[in-house]
């Protein structure tokens, strides 16, 4: 074990907090896709406020908005970090960024499908 390793403290984790804090305002500045899905996000509580839906209706829209924002900020990510390894035009760092990025698309898409098989019999029964 490393005899230099922090020992647990609470002013480190608010430290952290924070760093993540800054993590989740620098992914919103910088990345329009974010801001996309946060109107998206806005739009999808609203309307689940609307409709009253029901726990488990909530629990699957928490946990697939949630994807969708870890798989922004990991594609995120991994784009500075490759923009900072290969500043030059690489065609596999390329590749590995557009398959980054396919993989939010992917998730993307099964939040939609997830948010419609909830959302639209809630829409019918308002007709």
């Amino acid at each position: 074990m490393n005899s230099d390793a922090e020992t647990f403290s609470f002013s480190g984790r608010i430290r952290s907090g924070v760093h993540a804090l800054q993590g989740i305002i620098e992914l919103l500045k910088s990345q329009h896709n974010a801001r996309v899905h946060a109107v998206a996000t806005f739009g999808v509580i609203v309307a689940g406020l609307f409709f009253g839906l029901s726990a488990w209706e909530w629990c699957s829209l928490v946990l697939i908005i949630t994807a969708v924002w870890v798989a922004e900020a990991f594609n995120t990510a991994f784009e500075f970090l490759c923009d900072v390894v290969s500043p030059d035009f690489d065609p596999l760092v390329k590749k590995s960024k557009d398959v980054a990025a396919g993989a939010v698309l992917l998730c993307a898409m099964g939040a939609v499908a997830v948010g419609l098989i909830i959302l639209i019999p809630h829409l019918l029964d308002c007709l």
